[in-house]
């Protein structure tokens, strides 16, 4: 997201106070009748909280346009899913800067799924959580929630019971999507998070074996081919379905052993904006499990 881009949401940002109490992490500003509580929510979210795609933007770049957007929309037949129709279901990614978000507007645009943030590491929580996954519920989509993980400050499982703790659950209800483990570029340091490739696995597999222990679900699992390969060594294309990020007109080489994706973020322009790799039917027996 560039800063031009950040500062308008941010200045967006219209909240009542009692969010802060909602939102608070450890990290957070403490209120006090000095502290204006907007300002507070504001500082928490730029120092402790990155969306999803934030860092693989930063470092590989959003070389989208309109006609690359137009062109993701359509079924990629290179990328066919076995036994499946050729077709794509159009959805979207949140988090804490889009503040209220207008359910209806996107839906009326034809959007129809959505992943919001709801935790980082084991200290973030979302403030507009609430409102980004119960109203777009509420509207018709088919919601789940995504964790940005830190893997240098707590375990995979620390970080799963945190995520499924907070809104990262799951529930067959036929409009919950699996939890989304978000890995990408360090924010704060090193590109890997100072893990070899063998740790940043066993990391990994630490949350996604939590996560299904605790939801009976496997984790979706957000990445970039280039960061994958600099990081990870290991293989989870049979549990975990894969949600790309490639801002282009084509999905490109997959990373490690996965033959094709389920989930693709094709670009961050006016907001993150997804397309599901399968007809409506396929994104509900997601959902349903």
């Amino acid at each position: 997201m560039s800063t031009s881009r950040r500062g308008r949401l941010f200045a967006a940002l219209v909240v009542p106070a009692t969010l802060l109490l909602l939102g608070s992490t450890a990290q957070a500003t403490p209120f006090s009748p000095e502290v204006d509580p907007v300002a507070a929510i504001n500082a928490d979210i730029a120092e402790h909280n990155h969306e999803l795609g934030s860092q693989i933007r930063r470092v590989e770049g959003d070389k989208s346009t309109p006609e690359s957007q137009q062109v993701a929309q359509q079924p990629q037949p290179g990328q066919a899913i076995p036994g499946q129709v050729l077709a794509t279901v159009a959805g979207m990614d949140v988090a804490s800067y889009q503040g209220n978000v207008d359910w209806a507007n996107w839906w009326n645009q034809g959007k129809r799924f959505v992943w919001t943030k709801a935790t980082e590491s084991t200290s973030y929580t979302n403030p507009y959580f609430a409102q980004q996954y119960n109203g777009s519920y509420n509207q018709g989509f088919i919601r789940g929630a995504y964790h940005f993980a830190t893997p240098n400050t707590a375990s995979g499982a620390a970080q799963a019971t945190y995520f499924v703790a907070h809104g990262g659950g799951w529930s067959k209800d036929g409009k919950t999507l699996p939890g989304a483990l978000d890995m990408e570029y360090n924010p704060y340091g090193a590109t890997c998070y100072g893990l070899s490739k063998a740790a940043m696995t066993s990391w990994i597999l630490d949350f996604h074996d939590t996560y299904h222990a605790k939801t009976g679900r496997y984790p979706v699992i957000y990445t970039s081919t280039s960061w994958w390969s600099q990081c990870v060594s290991g293989d989870f294309s049979s549990t975990a379905p894969l949600w790309v990020a490639r801002y282009s007109s084509s999905v490109g080489t997959l990373p490690y052993n996965w033959g094709f994706y389920t989930v693709w973020q094709y670009t961050s322009s006016p907001l993150d904006q997804d397309t599901f790799n399968g007809a409506y039917d396929r994104l509900q027996a997601l959902a349903n499990g």
